[in-house]
């Protein structure tokens, strides 16, 4: 089954796009919504177009991929988290994660991995409680 990386960012809404198919786009409200949104977004999509325009790994089996960028992400949690709390499990300064969720500033590829990283961790703590 191929792997189809599709990327959300955030202006107002959710968006998604994926390199693989042009002119493919979605938006969204919501995390789920914006899954679904792109999925539909895809299907209808791939009806419109000849057999031989559509990529080769949509033809079989895919599974939608999705990766959020750093600012999707942590608005994402905003609501979830306080800043202090992102700023304790990321070790970026409450001021830079405002710039990056307000997408006055992007991250650099190694503080967008802290932030994942540390989400990741987080994740792990919640599972470890019984």
């Amino acid at each position: 089954m191929q792997k189809i990386k599709v990327i959300i960012d955030w202006d107002e809404n959710f968006g998604a796009v994926s390199d693989l198919v042009d002119g493919c786009v979605a938006t969204g409200k919501t995390f789920d919504q914006i899954k679904e949104n792109y999925a539909s977004a895809l299907e209808f999509h791939l009806e419109g177009l000849e057999q031989e325009e559509i990529p080769p790994e949509l033809l079989g089996k895919y599974k939608l991929e999705f990766e959020l960028t750093a600012q999707a992400l942590l608005h994402r949690f905003d609501k979830i988290l306080t800043r202090a709390t992102l700023s304790r499990i990321t070790g970026i300064n409450e001021r830079q994660l405002g710039h990056y969720v307000s997408g006055y500033r992007n991250p650099k590829a190694e503080q967008r991995k802290k932030i994942v990283e540390a989400f990741h961790q987080l994740g792990k703590e919640f599972l470890s409680v019984s």
